[in-house]
């Protein structure tokens, strides 16, 4: 993933040591995204691992913007997505190739689920640049996808990742789709059962099992792989940089109407 133009900001794996006075932000992918080269591209992504983020780098890129938690939760989900995601893939990768196919599946549906989480935070700040969603909303918004949970007295609630998933899929057609054929496969039901594991014969009126996930789903994982992390790679690389760079000018030209309503309204 390649450096970004700017100041402030995280610090990469084998990026060095970056000077307190002179924070760089390698917001992007060392390099571009090539289709069909699923391990060189996981290996780009390890190598471009966000290994922190200095709150005084960011305050450096823009002293107005980052007073606001939102845009350092911003930064948060986008880097740990990136974490989260690269690791499932890998592990998601592996499986398959080992011919571990159920356990490649259900992976692979966590990585669905994190891109969703991203998209879903890139649909919300559009949402806010355009007027849609007020700011300080928005900064629950970030705090219930940073720290949210779905056990109860554990901080904000989760938001639901059907919600993130279903929002998801307007922007592409057909995510939820491939969602739902995936959680089949990881739930109890007849595919993750019964058709995973069984076969009836007409002829002998006989049910015989065997693990069939790679007969069922082989062919067509890898594929499903490059799909999640093409899209993943442009939504991080290219969608979320820009509007970073757009919610910050926002915030800067709006700054003194946010001041005014943040003691009306939550942060």
């Amino acid at each position: 993933m390649a450096v970004l133009r700017g100041s402030g900001g995280p610090r990469r794996r084998g990026a060095g040591v970056v000077a307190a006075d002179a924070p760089r932000v390698p917001t992007s992918c060392k390099k571009d995204y090539v289709m069909g080269e699923i391990e060189d591209n996981l290996a780009n992504w390890r190598a471009s691992l966000v290994e922190s983020i200095p709150v005084g780098g960011l305050i450096q890129r823009n002293n107005i913007a980052y007073k606001w938690k939102s845009t350092f939760r911003c930064w948060l989900l986008r880097e740990a997505a990136l974490w989260r995601m690269t690791d499932l893939l890998v592990q998601s990768n592996e499986l398959h190739r080992l011919g571990h196919m159920l356990g490649a599946r259900i992976l692979l549906r966590s990585g669905f689920e994190t891109l969703a989480a991203l998209l879903y935070l890139n649909h919300n700040m559009r949402a806010v640049i355009e007027g849609k969603l007020d700011f300080h909303e928005f900064g629950d918004l970030t705090t219930r996808l940073v720290a949210g949970s779905k056990n109860e007295h554990e901080g904000p609630a989760a938001i639901n990742v059907v919600t993130m998933i279903t929002k998801a899929n307007e922007r592409y057609p057909g995510l939820l789709s491939l969602y739902g054929s995936l959680s089949e496969s990881a739930h109890p039901n007849f595919d993750g059962m019964f058709w995973g594991y069984s076969k009836f014969s007409h002829d002998e009126y006989e049910t015989r099992f065997s693990n069939r996930w790679m007969e069922l789903y082989g062919d067509q994982h890898s594929r499903s792989i490059e799909l999640c992390m093409f899209v993943f790679h442009y939504e991080y690389n290219d969608i979320w940089r820009d509007l970073m760079e757009e919610l910050e000018a926002w915030i800067v030209a709006n700054d003194d109407s946010l001041e005014i309503r943040k003691d009306t309204t939550r942060k």
